[in-house]
């Protein structure tokens, strides 16, 4: 079955760094363009970046263009999420998805890993 294992996650000072990486199973990884969402409690779930399946393709939420990167190693069947000067507002539960050909319904989640940005 399709499992998605978040990790990377943690507390981190204003203008600092993380990187989050997601490690997929289950399916044929290159095949499907992954994403990362973020979620903050009371607020709607942001789509933060997403990458084509041979990573051709990346597009970023503009809250965080120029300071996330995603990418992806296919032959690791793992997706990343490297973040630079981080802000508070950046502070939020990261996760990884996976887009179903069957629609947003159908959307495979990892459980979530929390990213901290505070002094």
């Amino acid at each position: 079955q399709v499992q998605l294992v978040e990790s990377g996650g943690g507390l981190v000072q204003p203008g600092g760094s993380l990187r989050l990486s997601c490690a997929a199973s289950g399916f044929a990884f290159s095949a499907y363009a992954m994403n990362w969402y973020r979620q903050v409690p009371g607020k709607e779930r942001e789509l933060v970046a997403g990458i084509t399946g041979f990573g051709e393709v990346t597009n970023y939420a503009d809250s965080v263009k120029g300071r996330f990167t995603i990418s992806r190693d296919n032959a690791k069947n793992t997706v990343y999420l490297q973040m630079n000067s981080l802000k508070p507002e950046d502070t939020a539960v990261y996760l990884c998805n996976r887009p179903s050909r069957g629609g947003p319904a159908y959307d495979y989640w990892g459980q979530g890993t929390q990213v901290t940005v505070s002094a």
